[in-house]
């Protein structure tokens, strides 16, 4: 899950404004060979613990490291900081030499000049850009330019739910609709179970349930021209459909308005909420106590016939890049160990335990990820995702209407009205936030 801290739009701005205007590492020098025994790496927090990521990712440093005699210091940095701490080392120019970013913020960060651009020859350096599946390759920055970084692990909504507590609602089969969403929640929202789970207070995840549901809306958030369009009516439509699953459906606890930091996951293990849209949640689960049979898995609903079907967008092309530092002091080490996390094995092992796609073709390809939580995933990828807007703002975009999106949890949280005329409002100030 990739998830956002509540900066200011303004900060982001400013991080970004100065690492492009010569303030940020990268800008200012083509990195060095110094250190060449060390390598600090920053790894997105991708399992169900800062410690469970440590755990799995400490024995493949150790392999790393008996290949090609480099010691890599690892920090697994939470989902909530990672943004922030990526944006003040490209201001600074202090950061690691290697490190994970959503890859929703690789426009954002390509931008910065602070990252090392993946031409064909650094590519190439790793085994070649055909290694990878190319929509993964498409969502690493703008198009017509190097990619600012390399695809390591594809990801893409789902729709989780709990066998037993469909089972004692009497609920047959997943919705493949809202509407039939809305009804099943319904169903089971009684005393202190619920039908749906949210993170309120996670911007990121806003904007991705957001951006999903504009998509079936007819709504980009953007224009041709990178312009924001946050007040279409598809724009609008979108929220206010979101938040009403709160607000009007009374299918989410009001106490989801603050989730920010996996709540709602650990709800659903504990059968609290019955369904929740989640990218890889299977290790979380795992961790929580939950056995495989306890759960199902199926596509995100769409307004109405099966999901995958025409132009039914139900998930944003989900998934996490591995960047270098152009100012790194051990740039052929930390291409090394891009080549060795993207290598077949890696890739098969690490993707494999936390629940995601390879975007590497030959290991994607691997029996492991035919189960039938991965094959979801891996159709929904295929089939019906997009990516979100590759603009070089797109990191404000998440601040700035993620916050609107929070705030209106809030207001329904609190029973406030959430109409159309007050989904505007907010996200007319979110568009003036980014005009700024």
């Amino acid at each position: 899950m990739r998830h956002v801290r509540a900066a200011s739009a303004v900060t982001l701005a400013l991080a970004i404004t100065a690492a492009a205007t010569g303030c940020g590492g990268g800008t200012t020098g083509t990195g060095s060979n110094e250190s060449p025994k060390t390598l600090t790496y920053w790894a997105s927090n991708q399992g169900p613990s800062i410690e469970a990521d440590k755990e799995i990712l400490t024995p493949e440093l150790k392999k790393f490291e008996k290949e090609t005699g480099i010691t890599v210091k690892l920090e697994v940095v939470p989902w909530a900081d990672l943004l922030n701490r990526i944006l003040a080392a490209t201001a600074s120019g202090q950061g690691p030499d290697v490190l994970n970013i959503g890859n929703s913020w690789s426009a954002s960060l390509q931008a910065t000049g602070a990252l090392l651009p993946w031409d064909d020859k650094s590519f190439d350096e790793i085994g070649g850009r055909d290694r990878f599946v190319d929509s993964a390759v498409a969502s690493a920055g703008k198009e017509g330019e190097p990619p600012a970084a390399v695809p390591l692990y594809s990801l893409a909504y789902a729709l989780y739910y709990n066998k037993k507590m469909f089972a004692e609602a009497g609920i047959e089969k997943p919705p493949a609709t809202w509407d039939e969403l809305v009804a099943a929640g319904q169903k089971i929202s009684k005393g202190d179970k619920w039908g749906l789970g949210a993170e309120g207070g996670n911007l990121s995840n806003n904007i991705h349930q957001v951006f999903a549901l504009g998509q079936q809306h007819g709504a980009d958030f953007f224009d041709q021209d990178g312009k924001a369009t946050f007040t279409s009516d598809g724009a609008v439509a979108a929220v206010k459909q979101y938040v009403d699953f709160m607000a009007k459906d009374k299918i989410i606890a009001p106490g989801n308005a603050e989730y920010a930091q996996n709540q709602s996951l650990t709800d659903f293990a504990k059968g609290k909420t019955a369904m929740v849209l989640w990218q890889a949640a299977a290790s979380t689960f795992a961790a929580q106590g939950m056995k495989p049979d306890e759960w199902g898995t199926a596509p995100v609903p769409v307004p109405s016939g099966a999901p995958g079907t025409g132009k039914q967008v139900n998930s944003m092309v989900a998934g996490i890049n591995i960047a270098v530092f152009k100012n790194s002091k051990n740039l052929d080490g930390a291409k090394k160990f891009v080549k060795f996390m993207t290598g077949d094995a890696q890739q098969k092992h690490l993707n494999k335990t936390y629940g995601a796609i390879p975007p590497v073709k030959a290991a994607q390809a691997d029996a492991a990820f035919g189960a039938p939580d991965l094959k979801v995933l891996r159709d929904t990828l295929a089939t019906s995702a997009a990516p979100l807007p590759q603009v070089p703002n797109e990191s404000q975009f998440e601040t700035a209407v993620g916050t609107a999106v929070k705030e209106l949890w809030a207001d329904a949280a609190a029973g406030r009205p959430v109409t159309e005329e007050s989904v505007r409002a907010r996200l007319e100030k979110a568009q003036q936030t980014m005009q700024q």
